[in-house]
């Protein structure tokens, strides 16, 4: 007779479910929407579907480019009725509190306001710190006003490739005033001049650079320069480097759009200059509606992203297309053994595109 086993499995209680039944809707995936689905949504204002929107013209993906392009075109009648505002400055010139700051008396009129940031990416891990939200925190909280932190990726300067269509999303969506704030690191201002209607330059007084000449073409887009941080012991540098500033402006050729440039102090901190600088937006306004160089320059501007577009198309197909693959790495070996030179290497390859 076998003997009885001291040891015995006693029957346990039923494991619960992993996931909160409750919580567990709110995970799930986004269905994908219908064209006609997201068009609906942007014309009745429901920001979940903006956002959605937005990452679908952001994608690289084949389909989803179709897909946002499609929408786009069918939007577009609604779009073209904001004020576009570019904003730069170098790290350290305060754009996030200016932007808190100016955002809220912009708010407080009754407009509504989109801000686009662009975030540089790194070239080193592809990465993006995203965080201009934490650091507008009011704006942040206000429904009135939408906040899309994009990163920049590989286009020119830091400039988020598809920040032109997304700026149309915006207005589709009833946004009346659009900020486009960029890292301030070099060229991406070229590429922000050239979609916006208003050039506005952040510049910090006692940096020893007022003058540089290295800021010559930056300052000859700006439509206005903003002095920050004046307040405190900073207010005398800040008014001295308003009229250095100033007195270089009158250097510059007369602007196309027959506005003359103007420099304003202002203070996140104090609050101080702000209702200033959004009159003298107002007034530019104003004016280049009356004049017709506000249509004119749109015009000009979709002229000039349809030629940006078809270079990145290119360059994009160049380098995607798979029988170039091994031809340009032979032509890598060339050029490190010094047998040929980069524009020969350059050449025999395009010439292999075609």
């Amino acid at each position: 007779m076998k003997s009885k086993s001291a040891l015995s499995v006693q029957p346990g209680v039923e494991a619960p479910d992993v996931i909160n039944k409750k919580l567990k809707n709110r995970f799930q995936r986004r269905k994908d929407l219908e064209i006609n689905e997201y068009i609906d949504g942007i014309l009745q204002q429901n920001r979940s579907i903006l956002s959605q929107a937005i990452t679908l013209v952001e994608s690289t993906l084949p389909a989803h480019e179709e897909k946002a392009q499609q929408i786009l075109e069918q939007i577009l009648s609604h779009s073209g009725k904001s004020l576009r505002i570019g904003i730069t400055g170098v790290p350290g010139v305060g754009k996030s509190s200016f932007i808190e700051v100016l955002g809220q008396h912009i708010l407080a009129l009754g407009r509504k306001l989109a801000i686009l940031a662009i975030d540089p990416t790194s070239q080193r891990s592809g990465g993006s710190i995203l965080g201009d939200k934490t650091r507008m925190e009011e704006l942040s909280r206000d429904k009135r006003c939408f906040i899309r932190p994009s990163p920049a990726g590989e286009s020119l300067g830091g400039v988020a490739r598809k920040t032109r269509e997304i700026i149309i999303l915006c207005e589709a969506f009833g946004f009346d005033t659009i900020f486009v704030e960029t890292v301030g690191v070099g060229q991406s201002e070229v590429a922000v001049h050239s979609m916006v209607d208003f050039f506005l330059l952040l510049m910090l007084a006692g940096a020893g650079d007022e003058l540089q000449g290295i800021k010559r073409g930056i300052m000859e887009m700006a439509d206005l320069i903003a002095i920050t941080k004046a307040d405190g012991d900073n207010t005398s540098q800040a008014s001295a480097a308003a009229s250095e500033y100033k007195s270089a402006l009158h250097l510059f050729p007369p602007t196309k759009s027959q506005w003359i440039p103007q420099v304003k102090t202002c203070s996140a901190i104090e609050n101080t200059g702000v209702t200033e600088i959004w009159q003298a937006l107002l007034d530019y306004e104003y004016l280049v509606k009356d004049n017709g160089y506000f249509s004119k320059n749109r015009s000009q501007q979709a002229h000039y992203w349809m030629h940006e577009t078809i270079r990145a198309n290119l360059l994009g197909s160049f380098y995607q297309k798979p029988e170039l693959q091994g031809e340009m790495q032979k032509m890598e070996q060339l050029l490190r053994e010094e047998k040929i030179t980069s524009y020969q290497a350059a050449k025999l390859l395009l010439q292999q595109y075609q």
